[in-house]
């Protein structure tokens, strides 16, 4: 959160102009979420409260002037770390809308949005244009975290926990 003084940002439509794409290029990345909708100061949205989808913002609102920036309130609610089950927000690939998704990707004139352009510029064209479209098109649900790698699956637990119960009886 704070004052980034990028006033080149479309927070709308994630439109920018360099240095500014970085910005957009490290929220996305990260899949961070930027809260603040409405201008900070004049017709920009310059001050920004960016957070992952482990944290809740609740209640934002932009109020009083100080200085020349609008302040920004809100609430931040964070979960017990002493907490023992988490979960964390993914997509919900069984829930998406692809057929829309494809259609939304397909409605895009490419040929004209990347004419003049570099490879890297066309890359993060296309790279906004997927991001946008799984946002609209692919929910999101919670699942429990856990501390154990993807690949550790119930059936190795299982297979873990036979071997285990083999050993005591052995022993």
């Amino acid at each position: 959160m704070g004052d980034f003084n990028l006033p080149h940002i479309n927070w709308t439509t994630r439109q920018s102009q360099a240095p500014s794409s970085k910005l957009i290029d490290l929220k996305d990345t990260n899949f961070l979420q930027q809260h603040v909708n409405e201008p900070t100061r004049g017709n920009n949205i310059l001050d920004l409260v960016m957070t992952t989808t482990d944290l809740s913002i609740n209640g934002l609102e932009v109020t009083d002037k100080i200085g020349d920036h609008q302040m920004i309130d809100f609430t931040l609610e964070v979960q017990d770390p002493n907490r023992r089950t988490q979960h964390k927000q993914v997509l919900d690939y069984k829930r998406a809308s692809f057929e829309l998704m494809k259609e939304e990707l397909g409605s895009h004139n490419y040929e004209v949005l990347m004419r003049n352009k570099n490879a890297e510029e066309c890359y993060m064209i296309l790279k906004e244009k997927i991001a946008t479209a799984t946002e609209h098109h692919i929910p999101r649900k919670q699942i429990r975290a856990t501390n154990n790698p993807s690949w550790f699956s119930q059936e190795i637990k299982r297979l873990i926990n036979a071997r285990q119960q083999s050993y005591n009886t052995l022993k």
